[in-house]
């Protein structure tokens, strides 16, 4: 009996000690719970440190559909250490070492539930001191879908920023920066115009009429000489220190937004400048094309020593091409400044997909201008836009196809029945051979092959565009000579150019100063004359575009011609989206219509100098007998009954709609 108590006193002993092993373990577990809690609620207060020389991309945001990011992590013998993270929804999934020792690759995920802030990612080698920097996490300003793009209804002003003005006369020169003058003499030189100078003249450019501005590239080109143009970039996030600060760029893309217009970022993904920072220690032996033939003639770096590209650009689409074709062409240097980028490297790849986003999201872009379109590696170019359009899908990508084959340029517009299958994702190429046709048609005299009818089946080439609204046209940019020089003078010709143009299903763009009859007559195609200073965007200029002081009749006339037509068309759903139909030309005279919603535009071409009679019974089909029109750039009423005399030669352009 005792015994059997002494077993119970036992038994009761240790279920006591189990209910309070119990006890404890749930209060601890709730404790711990708490404790969980209290750190996810109170978020840890970060000491911000920079040990690391270059964390690119700068920063990220939250939000995005892509959950992915890959960050370039470049420091001394930065391999030789283990990074580490702690920030509630950031993991690093994967750490790269490259072929440099001074480069890591680190892949994050960003959970969906990640809250914006600033976390510090720890690089730790045994035996030796953390490294620390603090990145951020930004909050998205406002959602993909509203970054809107351009279209048919924008009227594009392009500018090379350092010709246009100079708003900002204490960043001219930059010690830190290889080339430290300025001479406005000197076509290939500096000249001092910069981000300020655009935003200063946003309403001359808004009272013009247009919508968006596209500006050659802004960011940090330090190369020795004649990189004014923006195309030899030595940093991917830095704004060219004589072009101003980031925050200038973005003012001005602010300063837009408020007006209803849009910023262009001019990209340029195929080649960067000599220069770059990473070209004295490429991450790894395919950073670049061409690579090891660089790094073996370094010393001794000219011309001769570089394997440029055939421009065959061809070799895209040729179903005939020989593989050593399509390689010189895609992986040829561009020039022997600007080494070709290998976007096979897959972390090439997405370092220019990032960058393009951190754009979009840092500066509030309206649209992307890609430089050199057919050059790198055509998948790659396709995932780059695809990768940017399915973040954003009501944005606006356009790359450039310096080709006057219509077969070519619509084999890169997204939707194109491509036989080989290829689906470029972008939405608008540019209409060199459109541009052609019309230099072609308005320079020669009129025959049944020559003349007005080169427009006319230039035009009639849209059967093959996947959408013909979508292309960009142009009357000539910062890389052909301008328009008036092309016309050999001719204002009338001029004129009519840039009215058919404005007039098309198309996105215009036009370059700054064309308003003003700008040439390069003195040497033709030269592109420092090209791309000679706006006058009066300097202090002391004599002749001041902005304000008319000083400009020749001919050069008003054209000014006020375009600021008509360009006001018109910013309101004209006719034009922006409107079917087109046009008849082939006879005697001399062609006729362009858009149609839209009760307004009915009307382009008519006359190549002659004497008066003519045009026979409206033609043009039935329309349905405009009997209505009256007005002229958009006379303001005078026309009544459409059976012709029109045509006294001069010329553009006259009427429409249905009086207000």
């Amino acid at each position: 009996m005792k015994a059997n108590v002494m077993q119970q006193k036992r038994c009761n002993r240790y279920m006591f000690i189990v209910l309070a092993c119990v006890f404890a373990l749930n209060l601890a577990c709730k404790n711990e719970g708490d404790m969980a809690k209290q750190k996810v609620d109170t978020p840890t207060k970060v000491i911000e440190k920079n040990d690391i020389n270059r964390v690119e991309p700068l920063n990220w945001w939250v939000g995005f559909k892509n959950p992915k990011l890959q960050l370039l992590v470049h420091h001394p013998n930065i391999f030789q250490t283990t990074p580490e993270i702690s920030c509630q929804g950031v993991s690093i999934e994967k750490v790269h070492k490259a072929d440099s020792p001074n480069y890591l690759f680190i892949d994050l995920n960003i959970a969906k539930t990640t809250t914006p802030g600033k976390f510090n990612i720890i690089f730790k080698k045994e035996g030796e001191a953390d490294l620390i920097h603090t990145y951020e996490l930004k909050s998205r300003k406002k959602p993909a879908e509203d970054f809107k793009g351009f279209t048919s209804s924008d009227a594009v002003y392009l500018i090379t920023p350092d010709r246009f003005s100079n708003g900002n006369p204490n960043n001219d020169i930059v010690n830190s920066l290889k080339e430290k003058s300025i001479d406005r003499t000197n076509g290939y030189a500096r000249h001092g115009g910069d981000i300020v100078g655009i935003t200063n003249h946003l309403d001359y450019i808004d009272d013009m009429g247009f919508t968006a501005v596209w500006s050659c590239p802004v960011l940090t080109n330090d190369m020795p000489q004649s990189s004014y143009h923006g195309y030899a970039i030595t940093d991917y996030y830095q704004i060219d220190p004589r072009y101003g600060t980031l925050n200038d760029y973005i003012n001005l893309s602010e300063a837009l937004s408020k007006r209803g217009m849009k910023l262009i970022m001019d990209q340029v993904a195929n080649h960067c400048g000599i220069a770059h920072w990473w070209m004295k220690d490429l991450p790894f032996k395919d950073w670049i094309n061409h690579q090891e033939n660089y790094e073996k003639n370094i010393n001794n770096w000219n011309n001769s020593k570089s394997i440029t590209t055939n421009h065959r650009r061809t070799t895209n689409q040729d179903i005939y091409a020989s593989k050593r074709d399509k390689e010189n062409m895609s992986v040829g240097w561009f020039v022997s400044v600007m080494p070709d980028l290998n976007q096979r490297n897959p972390f090439m790849a997405t370092y220019t997909i990032q960058n393009s986003i951190w754009w979009i999201e840092t500066a509030n872009l309206g649209g992307i201008r890609q430089d050199t379109y057919p050059y790198p590696d055509k998948d790659f170019m396709s995932q780059w836009a695809g990768e940017i359009m399915h973040e954003y899908p009501n944005f606006s990508i356009v790359g450039e196809e310096w080709s006057y084959n219509p077969l070519l340029i619509g084999y890169w517009q997204t939707g194109a029945n491509n036989r080989d299958g290829y689906e470029s994702n972008l939405k608008s190429p540019m209409d060199f051979a459109m541009q052609r046709f019309i230099v072609e048609a308005l320079n020669e005299e009129e025959q049944w092959d020559t003349g007005l009818v080169k427009m006319y089946e230039g035009l009639a080439n849209d059967f093959y565009y996947a959408t013909p609204k979508d292309i960009m046209i142009f009357p000539d940019n910062h890389d052909m000579s301008r328009i008036f020089t092309q016309l050999h003078g001719n204002v009338v010709n001029t004129k009519m150019a840039l009215s058919y143009l404005l007039t098309l299903p198309r996105i215009p763009q036009v370059y700054y100063g064309t308003e003003i009859l700008m040439h390069d007559f003195d040497n033709p195609g030269d592109h420092g004359l090209i791309r000679s200073d706006f006058p009066g965007g300097w202090k002391g200029d004599k002749v001041n575009a902005f304000t008319g002081q000083g400009l020749k009749p001919d050069q008003k006339h054209m000014q006020s011609f375009l600021r008509k037509l360009l006001n018109y068309r910013k309101e004209s759903k006719a034009i922006h989206n409107g079917k087109t139909i046009h008849f082939a030309p006879e005697n001399g005279v062609y006729v362009l219509f858009r149609i839209a919603d009760g307004e009915t535009v009307v382009h008519i071409l006359n190549k002659n100098s004497s008066t003519v009679k045009l026979d409206l019974y033609r043009f039935n089909e329309i349905g405009l007998n009997g209505k009256t029109l007005k002229n958009i750039i006379t303001g005078e009423n026309i009544k459409w009954t059976d012709s029109i005399t045509l006294t001069e030669k010329g553009s006259i352009i009427l429409t249905t709609k009086f207000n």
